[in-house]
């Protein structure tokens, strides 16, 4: 079944929507860190983020920056860096996720990108299934380590 949504930037008044989506991406996190880091972002020229909207209401959205850092895996700087892309549970599978991503690859591209990245935890296999899908090739697989010393 087709259903009929369009992408947008982001604007405020989806703030709160885009925020209880980010928190199913990432649970670990505190909704009000992540709606003041939205927030902090609004007028970021090296960040964007896009939401597919369905009657009015956000069921997705991408998070994009601009990186200058070494990217695992680039040849080029800036690199656009997928930070998140998420739809909700009944509307994946429906290609929303893939025109999210060509929405984020031609901001990047406006902001001279010849590559885009991105990262997802080593046993996300439905993430690494959808990377693959819409082009993506694994560059790298990295584990990391931290001891607190103090």
């Amino acid at each position: 079944m087709k259903i009929d949504y369009r992408i947008v930037p982001y604007e405020p008044e989806y703030l709160d929507d885009l925020t209880s989506m980010a928190l199913d991406l990432w649970p670990k996190n505190e909704y009000m860190h992540l709606r003041d880091e939205f927030e902090r972002f609004e007028n970021d020229e090296k960040q964007m983020v896009y939401l597919s909207i369905l009657e009015d209401l956000p069921v997705g959205f991408v998070h994009v920056a601009l990186r200058s850092d070494y990217v695992e895996g680039s040849d080029s700087s800036p690199v656009g860096y997928v930070e998140g892309i998420y739809v909700l549970p009944e509307f994946r599978k429906k290609g929303m996720s893939k025109k999210l991503l060509l929405e984020a690859e031609v901001w990047c591209k406006s902001k001279g990108c010849i590559q885009i990245a991105s990262d997802i935890e080593d046993d996300n296999v439905v993430s690494y299934a959808f990377h693959v899908g819409v082009g993506f090739k694994e560059v790298n697989r990295v584990i990391c380590f931290i001891k607190n010393i103090g």
